[in-house]
C-alpha cells in the first residue's frame, strides 16, 4: 500500500513537472514571436499605395528591431554573468546559460527579420515615390501577397 501511494504522488509530481516545463517553454516563445506577430498584423495595411504608409511600416519594424536588440544585448550581458558566476547556480548553470544563448539567437533572428521588413517597405516606398503613381503589378511584402 505504501509503495502504491508513493508511485502515485511520485507520477503525480512528475506530471506537474512537466507540465510547468511546458508552460515555462511556451512562454520562452511568445516572448519572441509574440512581438513580430503585431507587425504582422499591419502588413494587410500596406496593400495601400501610400508611401507615407510604408514608411510608417518601415519606421515600426525598425522600432521594433531596436527593442528586441536592447533585450538581446541585455541577456548577452546576463549571459557573462552565468558564465563568470557559474559557480553560483550549481547544477542549473549549464541549463541556464544555454537557454539564454537561445534567447540571444532568437532575439537577434526577430531583429534581422524586422530590419528587412523595414527596407522592403522603404524599397516600396521610394518606388512609389519616384513613379508618382501606384504600382500596378503585384509584390510580396513579408509572406503576404499584395495588388499595390
Amino acid at each position: 500500500m505504501a509503495t502504491t501511494l508513493g508511485k502515485k504522488t511520485k507520477d503525480t509530481f512528475m506530471a506537474l513537472s512537466l507540465f510547468g516545463l511546458l508552460a515555462a517553454c511556451a512562454l520562452m516563445t511568445t516572448n519572441v514571436k509574440g512581438e513580430n506577430l503585431a507587425g504582422q498584423a499591419a502588413i494587410p495595411s500596406a496593400t495601400t499605395s501610400s508611401e507615407g504608409e510604408h514608411m510608417i511600416l518601415a519606421k515600426s519594424h525598425e522600432d521594433k528591431a531596436e527593442a528586441l536588440w536592447v533585450k538581446a544585448t541585455e541577456q548577452k550581458q546576463l549571459l557573462e554573468h552565468y558564465e563568470e558566476k557559474s559557480y553560483l547556480y550549481g547544477k542549473r548553470a549549464q541549463d541556464l546559460q544555454a537557454r539564454t544563448w537561445a534567447l540571444i539567437r532568437n532575439y537577434e533572428q526577430a531583429v534581422t527579420a524586422n530590419v528587412e521588413k523595414a527596407a522592403a517597405h522603404r524599397r516600396i516606398a521610394s518606388e512609389l515615390e519616384k513613379n508618382g503613381n501606384p504600382v500596378s503589378h503585384s509584390q510580396k511584402i513579408g509572406g503576404f501577397s499584395s495588388d499595390i
